[in-house]
């Protein structure tokens, strides 16, 4: 991130945070309905590796299906 607090990291690997913000949640929320921490949610935004049950977690989160897991994760 820039000295601005841009979004300018480039290589995140996954759209949880575009998705999340599409449906006006705010991370805690989106935490709570995975059962995950804001921390969490905060490192996979960041593009950090998470465990499959926290990427299935997130994707049912986000009130989409496993099957749409290319959707947010791009690995």
């Amino acid at each position: 991130m820039s000295a601005r607090g841009d979004d300018d990291e480039g290589d995140r690997r996954n759209h949880v945070q575009h998705l999340r913000e599409e449906r006006l949640l705010s991370k805690a929320e989106l935490a709570r309905r995975a059962g995950v921490s804001v921390l969490t949610i905060d490192r996979v935004e960041r593009g950090a590796p998470c465990r499959l049950d926290t990427k299935r977690k997130i994707i049912l989160a986000l009130g989409l299906k496993v099957s749409d897991k290319g959707q947010v994760f791009e690995d």
